[in-house]
């Protein structure tokens, strides 16, 4: 995909990884699993000067940079190469159901303050569970043919990644939209968010990469490094191919938004970001399952990753369909 980027989008990324390597992103991650997201939304706040969350948000709205999924790819892999905590993805992917519906919903009055970072959104399809639904300041619930607000949000779960914080939507709340025009646009939404789950995935792979690279090499048994045992060469580049397999994949399902190319490149992120963190456990031993260690903070977020807004085996399924 490298080559395929332009002077602007390379001069992005490298601006967006400045600013999240500047900060304190690992303390913001762990305050936010603690239930103080105060960290987290100045981090947000610093992601939203720089167009993070108006890269989905139609020009014609106030503050929207236009409809961007190759920039949403990128921002997202440096989200996840950071371990951001939030509902980023679904903030995203909000502006993009709003965004579809255009006049014949609420996009008007809300599109402007998702572009602007000071409103945060999570999404739940149906009857399940919403992300972060305790610190977003909108909590949709699509359900068929119906958008709704919800009022509110049941007892939070932490589930296998201690920073995505999980509830129920209330019931009742404010209909923003309703008719077949719903169901249409929240697909269209939940491929903007399996793309950028699939690059949040890819960034937490290279980063765990990233960690056990350096850790290796600083790591040594009989007087050697470990990193220099065969073994250990040919785990770490079978990673490495995994991830440099799925980077284009994702890329280029940027461009198209075909729902079977968002499935491929979704599949093949998790599984190499899932395979990163296997990788890492591994080559880290005892001490990669504390807590304490910063590479938890990402170990955590490759499961639940490659399994949000698409398991592997409903993804592959959507591959095989071809749409």
């Amino acid at each position: 995909m490298g080559a395929y980027l332009t002077d602007e989008q390379r001069d992005f990324t490298r601006a967006l990884d400045a600013m999240l390597s500047a900060g304190d992103t690992p303390s913001a991650t762990r305050a936010w699993a603690a239930g103080d997201p105060g960290p987290g939304r100045a981090l947000w706040g610093r992601l939203a000067e720089a167009g993070v969350f108006a890269l989905a948000v139609p020009e014609a709205y106030e503050g929207g940079l236009g409809v961007l999924p190759p920039e949403v790819a990128l921002a997202f892999t440096e989200l996840g190469r950071h371990a951001v905590p939030g509902p980023v993805v679904e903030t995203v992917a909000v502006a993009a159901l709003l965004g579809r519906l255009g006049q014949r919903g609420p996009a008007k009055r809300l599109l402007p303050a998702l572009a602007a970072g000071g409103l945060t959104a999570t999404l739940a399809v149906g009857p399940g569970y919403a992300l972060d639904a305790d610190t977003a300041g909108l909590v949709l619930v699509a359900d068929g043919e119906e958008l709704r607000a919800a009022p509110g949000h049941g007892p939070v779960r932490v589930s296998a990644d201690p920073v995505r914080r999980l509830a129920r939507p209330a019931p009742g709340g404010e209909v923003l939209a309703a008719g077949p025009h719903v169901a249409e646009a929240v697909r269209y939404a939940a491929g903007w968010a399996a793309l950028a789950t699939g690059a949040q995935a890819l960034g937490v792979g290279y980063a765990l990469l990233d960690r056990t690279v350096a850790y290796v090499k600083r790591r040594t048994q009989f007087g050697v490094a470990v990193g220099s045992f065969q073994a250990v060469k040919h785990r770490l580049a079978d990673t490495l191919l995994a991830l440099e397999f799925a980077r284009p994949l994702l890329y280029g399902a940027a461009r198209s938004l075909r729902t079977a190319d968002v499935a491929a490149a979704k599949v093949a992120a998790g599984e190499a970001a899932y395979r990163a963190a296997r990788t890492a456990l591994q080559l880290h031993g005892a001490v990669g399952y504390t807590e304490e260690l910063d590479l938890a903070l990402w170990l955590r977020k490759a499961r639940p990753l490659r399994d949000a807004w698409g398991t592997p085996a409903r993804c592959r399924e959507q591959v095989l369909g071809g749409c």
